[in-house]
């Protein structure tokens, strides 16, 4: 796994002053869905109908749904928040809403892609099949027995999704969404088990309110008392939700975003410094450099012209 993926210097030479100011987010586009609903299943290709309109997009971008990139063929290197990862033939790569992502430009991607509409599975379900762990990695290497059932369940999934005639609407999306729990249950055991992680269902817990209430909130409040404050915890007991969850403090955990917020913007726009600072949560641009230096080992500027 490297640091850097070349393609990211030439898509980011090649785009608009506009574009270069800031990172560019997708949205999920259900018209370019069959019945319009809120998951796409279907070849990966030039075109990219299957990414709500991104298509492979030689520019690096964040989209604000889930793709999960079953491959058929390799070597295929992807960069994902500043990782690049090799997927080969069987792989899955799992990328979520929010992170900062580069198709490569030499390679050629064959298999299947799956997007899927943040909310279109209920909570429950969301929590019991890690949506939203992105503690957990990209890639993922289902062994021999695992990669026979997923092909199978993504082969359902897909008929379920082009099989428009034989039940009303309503009852298509619901079988749409019962086939997708039952695949991404799987796509989660699997995900588990690369993370080292226990294979069971978590709950709607504290560590879950808290970090949703950092991603909502991260660029303007850095403070876990405040969070605490908010969700109706005392500070000791998000201390122990949030240790239990991930091994580290809620600080820490706080730190961490803000930190890769503000790498995105310094490897993939042209922001000042000082700007980058501001939409992070930091007026002062000293502050902001001291603290980036203090997390990331690295000036802003420094770890800026790294990425170049």
């Amino acid at each position: 796994m490297t640091e850097q993926d070349p393609a990211q210097t030439s898509a980011h030479l090649g785009a608009t002053p506009e574009d270069r100011a800031r990172i560019r987010t997708y949205p999920f586009d259900p018209s370019t869905s069959v019945s319009g609903v809120g998951i796409q299943v279907g070849p990966m290709g030039t075109e990219g109908p299957w990414a709500g309109g991104v298509g492979l997009s030689r520019r690096v971008h964040r989209i604000d749904f889930h793709v999960l990139l079953f491959f058929r063929a390799g070597p295929v290197h992807h960069m994902v928040d500043f990782a690049e990862y090799e997927a080969g033939a069987g792989d899955i790569l799992w990328i979520r809403p929010g992170q900062v992502h580069g198709f490569s430009t030499a390679e050629r991607y064959e298999g299947t892609a799956l997007t899927m509409q943040p909310g279109f599975l209920p909570r429950a379900i969301v929590e019991a099949t890690g949506l939203y762990r992105y503690d957990r990695p990209p890639l993922l290497h289902p062994d021999t027995a695992q990669r026979a059932a997923l092909d199978a369940s993504l082969a359902q999934l897909q008929r379920e999704y082009l099989d428009t005639s034989t039940l009303p609407l309503s009852l298509h999306t619901s079988v749409l969404r019962h086939t997708l729990t039952a695949f991404m249950l799987r796509v989660a055991h699997v995900s588990a088990q690369a993370a080292a992680d226990e294979c069971r269902p978590q709950p709607d817990t504290t560590f879950t309110r808290f970090r949703t209430a950092v991603e909502q909130s991260f660029t303007t409040n850095h403070s876990v008392s405040a969070y605490a404050d908010e969700l109706g915890y005392s500070r000791r007991t998000l201390v122990r939700a949030v240790r239990a969850a991930t091994g580290q403090t809620p600080k820490a955990f706080i730190d961490r975003r803000v930190v890769l917020e503000a790498k995105r913007l310094l490897a993939h726009t042209d922001l000042p410094v000082g700007r980058i600072g501001v939409a992070v949560g930091f007026p002062d641009s000293a502050n902001f450099s001291k603290y980036f230096q203090q997390h990331a080992g690295v000036t802003p500027a420094a770890f800026r012209a790294e990425q170049l």
